[in-house]
């Protein structure tokens, strides 16, 4: 069966292969093809084991001229990204494929998940009621960022159009030739790109890169999967979803996530609000003008004719003709606003509303005419567009540091003379801000609040104020939640809310504090409690609230299992508070693509959540890459969609169990061996941070024009300085994977030499969470490879602590193995996950390369800025393209 299902996509991986070796010939010259060819062979005989195949490798790249590396990586970076692109499209195909397999087992989840609730007597009714209850919100962010350009991403869909129009049955041979043909030329012009942008991409950027994400993809996915939702719970519960149904919205930080980042300013955030709804008005109106074309139909309603006014020949597209000028007015406006121009706004839609009451009024119109046929054509399309993307496409999501609103506050208090809030205790600050905000009078006279006017001249107050100012004149519906980084303290909430209140935020955001350190973590529920036993907080939020959990820089701090753990035991604390205070409560999900920021498949992510921690609400950020791998095609996109509804429902209705007391004790017991392991090597050892900055390439990455974000929070500093993303980067760059296995392995290892083997079982087979963090685990292990970490080592330093500190690291990294296996019972990673394990092998000839060539890149390089002590060297584009091409091979970059 797996054979069968592999060969189609061994054929495209070999076609797209070919393709690039007939292009290589064409473009580069036979001998570098040649040079290709013989390296491939070699790097296929290392794999298999041949130490005579990676000597001869390592002596070929040692002999090479610096300009002879970069078309190397560069062949091998686009063979990496051309098995990408073969592997997500036979996702596509396996979809299409079951659909013709009268015995076959249905691709969407939804199904199986439908038989399952009512084998386990869940009733129509409960599950009807639910699927309308969903709110499943996706946040697009940018920060881990998408490493390939935009332009190279439009090719490789283009590529992915070819293969599908390469399977159909029925096509000629000249139409075959001529599909051949495009995928020659569409390869030929991939090679003669650069995969590394010239420039460093601006917050405005990244947000146009989510809008056309949107437009590409997830505006044609959406309808499509409503349309299949409503089928299946017609189906099963035997009646329609309301047209109101929107279970998955999306929203966005990009534009709007200024933590540590101050390229994203008052006037950036503006400029991606206006952006974001001129997109969604030209979208709308293209859907409108198709819509006016299909809707040619003469009878109506008399509703329909009321409203309409005066007879008409076809009345549905007369009735349309004022939505339509009301889109263009809304579109042109906001192109005015972006040119810096003023312009009549009052036919601009302000409101989801406005442009949904006449696509409902016609809708009720066809079906009152019994045209349901055409009522729920594209009319219903658009219907439910409008209900998942608003008139905002994205709700802007805004985050601050806690830091900076400490500091605006105590620069209104110095200013009043009140002293300096920031020095205050956290009671004080709490009572301060509690009377502020039930004051009936500013805090600051207007006057006080304009820039021009302010006497508070810090710019990062004033860049507060700004942002607060901005968010005011916005339409509600246009924004998201108010997210607090770093937040520790019932204060920073009451902080945030008050300045809001300043600024004359009619409908204030939602305050919503992240979660991010161990210590944080085990105070969230305590910091809540307090918040909701306020009397005027539990008035202000009306029975709901949001909480974020971080994973990344909980990981960064304690290590994956110890991050994990808190975070399991966080979720569960904050669940039971806002219980007790009949709060409904949404847990925001601050993940990233790698295991060590949060990243696992889904459906098992969700499912290994604490039960009761889902109840239909949930929050996930998709992050950097994650976003093209999940939504970059239509039909993986529709996938995905399907998944998260499944693994939400299931959650909620049938949630795992409770852990045992004796699960949690061991638990409890692993990851404090864990944090103890994890932070004497990574905070304790003198010479670690030299042995990152030395080994790895975390230096190197600040070159790397990835994102809009800097590399680190500070100039300066430590591991605490660094961001969480390059922290997982570096280490995954030459396969030792630290972040995500560090402390893991000696916490199981000494659990099972206290024999406690069979508690350990019990819970891989009864614990949905702890099978995940083993699954997880196995992943990140199996793309390890010490001795890949051993040979960056030996090339770039002599210093023997350092050589010393790395055979520790190596040798922790084999008996974390180990103990993995002793704990499964297995003989070799992966042995349970067949498809895992063949990419990674299909894989391995095209990364070893790249990784002989990259520490040789960065030894040249560093040599280059000691004798020339130049900014930029003869190697750097080589380089950046070895760090894109083993992050594409890996499929993440942290």
């Amino acid at each position: 069966m797996i054979q069968q299902i592999d060969a189609p996509l061994r054929d495209d991986v070999r076609l797209l292969g070919n393709l690039l070796g007939e292009t290589l010939k064409l473009h580069a010259g036979q001998d570098l093809f040649n040079q290709v060819e013989q390296i491939r062979a070699l790097s296929k005989g290392a794999r298999d084991g041949q130490a005579e195949a990676e000597k001869q490798l390592e002596q070929l790249f040692l002999s090479l001229e610096d300009d002879e590396i970069l078309p190397l990586t560069r062949a091998f970076t686009h063979f990496l990204n051309f098995a990408n692109i073969a592997e997500q499209y036979h996702v596509v195909r396996s979809r299409r494929q079951s659909e013709f397999d009268e015995n076959g087992v249905s691709p969407n989840p939804l199904d199986h998940l439908f038989i399952k609730f009512k084998d386990n007597q869940i009733s129509a009714e409960t599950l009807f009621q639910q699927v309308c209850e969903l709110k499943i919100e996706l946040v697009l962010t940018a920060h881990p960022t998408e490493v390939s350009r935009r332009t190279l991403i439009q090719k490789y869909d283009d590529i992915n159009d070819c293969l599908f129009k390469m399977d159909q049955q029925k096509l000629t041979p000249r139409e075959r030739q001529a599909v051949l043909a495009d995928l020659k030329q569409l390869i030929s012009s991939a090679w003669q790109t650069d995969e590394i942008r010239q420039h460093r991409p601006t917050p405005v950027d990244e947000a146009k890169w989510g809008f056309t994400t949107i437009e590409q993809t997830l505006w044609n996915a959406v309808p499509k999967f409503m349309r299949e939702l409503d089928s299946i719970v017609q189906e099963h519960c035997g009646q329609s979803l309301p047209l109101s149904v929107a279970p998955v919205r999306f929203a966005s930080w990009m534009g709007g996530d200024r933590d540590g980042n101050p390229n994203v300013t008052h006037k950036v955030t503006q400029e991606v609000l206006w952006l974001s709804r001129w997109k969604a008005a030209e979208l709308y109106l293209r859907d409108i003008e198709n819509l006016r074309w299909e809707l040619s139909i003469q009878q109506c309603s008399p509703e329909l004719a009321d409203a309409l006014g005066h007879f008409h020949a076809e009345p549905y597209r007369e009735y349309l003709r004022d939505t339509r000028e009301r889109l263009k007015a809304t579109r042109d406006w906001l192109a005015a606003k972006l040119q810096g121009k003023e312009a009549d706004d009052s036919l601009v839609i302000k409101s989801k509303d406005e442009l949904l009451q006449p696509l409902l009024l016609c809708y009720r119109s066809l079906t009152a005419c019994q045209l349901s046929d055409i009522a729920n054509g594209k009319l219903l399309d658009l219907i439910h567009r409008v209900n998942c993307f608003g008139i905002e496409l994205l709700k802007l999501d805004i985050r601050q540091e806690s830091g900076r609103h400490r500091q605006a506050i105590s620069a209104i208090t110095e200013y009043l003379g009140l002293g300096n809030f920031e020095t205050w205790t956290e009671q004080a600050r709490q009572n301060f801000l509690l009377q502020e905000l039930q004051s009936k009078r500013p805090l600051l006279p207007k006057f006080m609040q304009e820039p021009a006017q302010s006497l508070i001249q810090h710019p990062d107050v004033q860049e507060v104020f700004a942002t607060m100012r901005t968010l005011a004149a916005q339409p509600q519906e246009s924004l998201g939640a108010y997210i607090i980084s770093m937040a520790e303290y019932p204060s920073d909430v009451l902080a945030v809310l008050l300045l809001q209140k300043e600024a004359g935020i009619q409908h204030p955001l939602r305050v919503v504090p992240l979660f991010e350190t161990l210590k944080d973590l085990d105070g969230a529920a305590q910091t809540m409690n307090t918040l909701f036993n306020m009397h005027w907080y539990k008035q202000h939020i009306q029975g709901k609230h949001e909480v974020m959990i971080g994973y990344s820089d909980s990981a960064k701090d304690a290590g994956f299992m110890s991050a994990n753990w808190a975070q399991y035991r966080a979720q569960e604390e904050l669940t039971a508070v806002a219980q007790q205070h009949a709060v409904q409560l949404t847990l925001f999900h601050g993940r990233g693509g790698s295991i060590s920021r949060g990243g696992a498949p889904t459906q098992q992510a969700l499912f290994s959540q604490p039960p009761g921690s889902i109840s239909g609400a949930i929050r996930v950020t998709e992050q950097g890459e994650m976003i093209r791998f999940k939504f970059g095609l239509e039909g993986v996109a529709l996938q995905n969609l399907e998944v998260y509804t499944a693994a939400t429902l299931e959650a909620t209705l049938m949630p795992p169990p409770v852990p045992k007391a004796e699960w949690r004790e061991l638990m409890d017991n692993m990851t404090e061996l864990s944090v103890q392991v994890y932070r004497q090597t990574v905070r304790e050892n003198p010479h670690f941070v030299k042995y990152l900055r030395t080994v790895t390439p975390e230096l190197e990455l600040q070159m790397l024009p990835l994102g809009s974000r800097p590399a680190k929070r500070k100039v300066s500093g430590g591991i605490e300085s660094l961001r969480a993303i390059p922290w997982v980067f570096a280490w995954t760059q030459i396969r030792l994977m630290l972040p995500a296995w560090l402390g893991t392995g000696a916490a199981i290892n000494q659990t099972l030499d206290q024999g406690q083997k069979a508690t350990l079982d019990e819970m891989l087979s009864d614990w949905p969470y702890f099978q995940t963090l083993i699954d997880m685990l196995e992943m990140v292990l199996s793309k390890a490879d010490s001795n890949i970490a051993l040979y960056y080592e030996s090339n770039l330093t002599d210093d023997e602590d350092l050589k010393q500190l790395g055979e520790q690291l190596r040798q922790r990294l084999r008996d974390a193995v180990t103990t993995l296996l002793t704990l499964k019972g297995e003989s070799q990673l992966l042995s349970s996950n067949d498809v895992l394990d063949q990419s990674m092998r299909v894989r391995k000839p095209y990364l070893l390369p790249l990784h002989l060539l990259q520490a040789e890149l960065m030894k040249r390089r560093r040599l280059y800025l000691a004798e020339q002590h130049a900014e930029h060297t003869p190697v750097d584009h080589a380089l950046m393209v070895s760090i894109a091409g083993i992050a594409a091979g890996l499929r993440n970059t942290g």
